[in-house]
Formats: C-alpha cells, structure tokens, sequence
C-alpha cells in the first residue's frame, strides 16, 4: 500500500500480465480502474482527515465521522484487492503449508472447497480464507461489503465476489468464475506467507 518515505499509498503491480480463464479487459478493470480507484480515493480522504475538525465530532453527522468511515472502506478495498490479486497466478494444484492446514480444519480438500464455492455464492461482497489467532483455526468468513470483517484474524486466501471481478468475462455465472479463480490460485506463494506468518508454529503451540 504505502510507499516508504511517502504520505500516499501507491497501487500495487500484478505479479502476472494474464490469467487463465480471464480476458484482458476484465483484469484491467478490475485492476487498473476499480482497485486503483480505491487507492486513489484513500489519498484523497487521509489529507483531508488531517485538516477535519475534532471539535466538531458527532455520532449523527460531522466530518470527522464520516471520513473515519470512508478511511475505513477504502483502506479495506485497498487490502482485500491486494490480497486477491497476490493469491492468484498459481496452477491452481493444492499443496504447502496452506493445504496442511485446510486437511486440518475442514477434513479434505474437497469439503474445503466445497465450502469456499458455497459462501462464494452466498456472498454480497468477499469471501476471506482466514486463520483466527484466538481459536486457532482457519474459518471461511463472508463480508457483504468492505467494512465488514472480524478482528484478530489474518486474511490468507481472498475471494472477491463483488460483479465487477466477473461480469465481463461470466455474466451472471458466478459458480463458473469461482472454478476458474481456484485454477489460477497460487499455493506456492499461500505457503510461503503461512510460514512467513509462523502460523503452523502457533497452531501446535
């Protein structure tokens, strides 16, 4: 997101110029107009959150209040856009650190993506492979929208169900878009942050 030594967030490169399954146009779009969009807006609204009057602050209305939230929405779009850009460019094939724990906690491979595919289609907005520090457990969790999420968890596997990742390329297929994204999912680069994250270690700890 931030640049060192810089007060602007920067958009973040993909790490592939093509996907398996996916036109040029819907990655641009999804990349370089929708996801840049968010980064551009949240340059806009932290300068602006440094001038808002704190004297002013209302639970109804101020402008503090609102650009607190909007920070929020932005900042969340920035880091679940990122997340689902960097998951991708893999064969697809399950393996790593990543898989250990999914056989773990879901039972298979199969129930795991059995239950990605389901709250994929149940979803509004994302759906979030994440590892809960508290219960040591990996959980699918489904937000509606960017703000939504739960605390003390990290976001390994990002699926981003919102029309614009698909439209273009599925129409109203999600299920089939859903197939092609676990296709192109990168489980090299999944296993390497688990073990990054020293996840494993504090599983058995």
């Amino acid at each position: 997101m931030r640049d060192k030594g810089s007060k602007e967030h920067a958009v973040k490169a993909m790490k592939y110029t093509e996907l398996e399954g996916f036109t040029e146009k819907q990655l641009q779009q999804h990349h370089g107009v929708l996801y840049t969009g968010y980064v551009k807006k949240l340059n806009q609204i932290e300068p602006d959150l440094e001038k808002a009057d704190r004297s002013k602050a209302n639970a109804t209305f101020s402008e503090i209040g609102e650009l607190k939230r909007q920070q929020v929405f932005a900042t969340n779009a920035i880091k679940l856009h990122e997340g689902y850009f960097d998951n991708l460019g893999g064969d697809g094939k399950p393996s790593g650190a990543l898989l250990d724990l999914i056989i773990r906690d879901f039972g298979s491979i199969e129930k795991w993506e059995e239950d990605l595919v389901a709250a994929g289609i149940a979803s509004r907005g994302w759906v979030v492979l994440a590892y809960d520090w508290d219960d040591r457990k990996l959980h699918h969790y489904s937000s509606d929208y960017h703000s939504q999420g739960v605390w003390n968890c990290t976001a390994l596997l990002v699926l981003d169900v919102y029309e614009h990742a698909y439209f273009i390329d599925f129409a109203t297929a999600r299920k089939n878009y859903i197939e092609t994204f676990l296709k192109n999912v990168d489980w090299t680069f999944l296993g390497e942050r688990v073990k990054q994250l020293r996840i494993l270690e504090h599983r058995n700890g």
